[in-house]
């Protein structure tokens, strides 16, 4: 018959062939990857995002590396499976032809067989690839948010001369994209190569001499696939590659154009006030515009690509049969045989272009990888900025702190302060003096900051700004902040709300509400010294506190402070006279770096 292969012991054959190609084909990789990964950029920033979860020496173990060779395994058997069902066509077209009708209902026979392999091992390979894929999702989204928060990263990265936009939006929509990417550009890639191999050697079976201007060329259809296909590729790659750039920006202008809308979500309240519609919807419009043309520029550069490789792709369909059409009406080949040589040549065709086709979304994968590792820069120079000296003591005490501005315009020089159990300071000084960027300074969040503080550390000391953070979740989770829901219980819950006046949320404890809308802000500033009373700490910093709030219940809330907690070390931001009576001593900030101190209670 046409087929060519001993089907009765094509069985052990073919998992031997399967065996030795999974062995040559997963050193290949290791060896592929260890050299692309050093000298490409995208390849070192593959390295650097992949291998530490692949290591056997990671957290994970050998899990992920057995479960990617598994994943290969699967990969090469459907390549074998392909090139068998080519072999079961050129047979069952053989037998049409022949009018075998024994023959065609053998190779029906092996069809069945076949095509449920086949099916078996698309659906595993799909699990496999997909369990891959979660699992390291997992594992690098816990690994840049973490990287992201350690060292308060976060918050640091703004000072940063290269500060990155929308670290959201990377973490969000990078990180999974990332394994989902590198998983089908990979199973591609491997699939490809080995079926270009396999397929090659079918095709130069099947192939015949063809004269071309009075030379004949010896196997002239894998010579023409080959150049076929590379010429073309050479061209798509130098079409498409603006998409590179391109799907970079793209990822940039609807980032900027959504934060726009968060902003506006955000402080609906205050556009509404001021009638700003007009301003808000020109802003939005400004940050809209980029995104289309942006579109419209990936549209023009897409159908220029996908238009040349369409009209290459519907070439390669009846390429094969009109070169083998001659030698089948001269009788030197089977009906089967064309048809075997037209599958051969289209997966030659499509492994070589593997690479041509999926060039645009390597383009997107590459913009993924700049993306995520420059959110790792970026993070890594964060950590790297000036920082004052933060070392664990009893009270507080700084020893030569200097403050400036970014542009090195002093604002504190050389503060020598020393506070002790009980004791009490009030900040002042004139708006734009350094009040709170002393309070960030002494909390290590200010890089134009040096000098040295003794204080408290982790749960020992709370800062407390002017309008106090609330965090998703129910009113049990903001009372706790920045600790666990389960630290306080309901009893505590209920003391606490009622001693800062807010008996009237006691039974919405429960309520998972938008709380920073739902309160206002003199109900927030009391919500954080609910934080205080619960968490206890030895040093704490009210920056403006209680700047939403009548002297009355300032009065109150301090009054409450010093009766529940008198050892507690108070630094407090303010601008009222009326503070003074609840502190010790007083530092103005003078200007240009002088200060005083001051008591305020001989």
């Amino acid at each position: 018959m046409g087929d060519g292969l001993n089907w009765s012991t094509e069985w052990s054959t073919s998992i031997m062939w399967i065996v030795g190609v999974f062995v040559a084909t997963a050193i290949g990789c290791a060896v592929i990857a260890a050299v692309v990964t050093r000298i490409t950029v995208w390849g070192r920033q593959f390295r650097r995002l992949a291998f530490p979860y692949f290591s056997p020496r990671g957290e994970a173990g050998w899990r992920p590396l057995l479960s990617v060779l598994l994943l290969l395994l699967l990969t090469i058997t459907s390549v074998r499976l392909n090139v068998l069902l080519s072999y079961q066509s050129n047979g069952m077209y053989t037998a049409l032809q022949q009018l075998d009708a024994g023959a065609f209902a053998r190779f029906l026979g092996i069809f069945a067989i076949l095509a449920t392999i086949y099916v078996v091992q698309v659906l595993l390979s799909y699990f496999i690839q997909q369990l891959i894929v979660i699992r390291w999702r997992v594992w690098l989204n816990d690994r840049i948010i973490g990287d992201w928060l350690s060292d308060r990263a976060y918050h640091r990265g703004r000072f940063t001369r290269s500060a990155v936009d929308n670290p959201d939006q990377r973490i969000q929509e990078d990180v999974a994209s990332f394994p989902d990417d590198s998983a089908t550009l990979a199973v591609g890639a491997v699939g490809a190569l080995v079926s270009l191999v396999s397929f090659t050697i079918i095709l130069w079976q099947l192939s015949g001499p063809l004269t071309l201007f009075g030379t004949e060329i010896p196997r002239a259809m894998t010579f023409i696939a080959y150049v076929y296909v590379i010429i073309a590729s050479v061209i798509a790659f130098r079409v498409g590659r603006p998409l590179i750039r391109l799907s970079f920006l793209n990822e940039g202008f609807n980032a900027s154009f959504r934060y726009a809308l968060v902003r506006v979500r955000d402080n609906s309240e205050n556009v509404a006030f001021h009638r700003g519609e007009e301003v808000e919807g020109n802003t939005l419009s400004s940050r809209f515009r980029p995104v289309i043309d942006n579109m419209w520029a990936i549209v023009l550069r897409t159908v220029k690509f996908q238009g040349f490789n369409l009209a290459i792709s519907q070439a390669a369909e009846v390429a094969p049969v009109l070169i083998q059409a001659p030698r089948y009406f001269a009788g030197q080949v089977t009906l089967g045989d064309v048809q075997q040589t037209a599958t051969a040549f289209g997966q030659v065709h499509d492994s070589l272009s593997f690479f041509r086709n999926a060039y645009d979304q390597f383009a997107s994968y590459r913009a993924v990888l700049d993306r995520l590792t420059g959110l790792l820069d970026a993070d890594a120079e964060a950590r790297a900025l000036p920082s004052v000296w933060i070392e664990e003591g009893d009270g507080l005490e700084v020893h030569d702190l200097t403050v400036r501005l970014p542009d090195e315009r002093l604002l504190v020089d050389s503060l020598d302060l020393t506070l002790t159990t009980g004791d009490a300071l009030l900040v002042t000084g004139a708006s734009g003096s350094g009040k709170t960027t002393l309070l960030r300074s002494m909390a290590d969040l200010w890089p134009y900051a040096t000098g040295a503080v003794r204080r408290p550390l982790g749960d020992g000391a709370l800062f407390l700004s002017q309008q106090p953070y609330v965090p998703l979740g129910g009113l049990s989770t903001a009372l706790a902040y920045p600790q666990p829901a389960d630290r306080i219980d309901d009893e505590q819950a209920v003391r606490v709300l009622r001693q800062v006046q807010l008996p009237h949320l006691i039974d919405r404890r429960g309520d998972e509400v938008d709380w920073a809308r739902e309160l206002s802000p003199g109900e927030q500033q009391r919500l954080g010294f609910a934080r205080i009373l619960i968490m206890r700490p030895r040093v704490a910093f009210l920056d403006e506190a209680t700047s939403a709030l009548d002297e009355g219940l300032e009065n109150t809330l301090y009054t409450l402070l010093r009766d529940e907690l008198p050892d507690c070390v108070l630094v407090s931001v303010g601008h009222r006279n009326t503070l003074g009576q609840f502190h010790s001593e007083r530092l103005e900030l003078l200007g240009d770096g002088r200060w005083q101190v001051t008591a305020l209670h001989p």
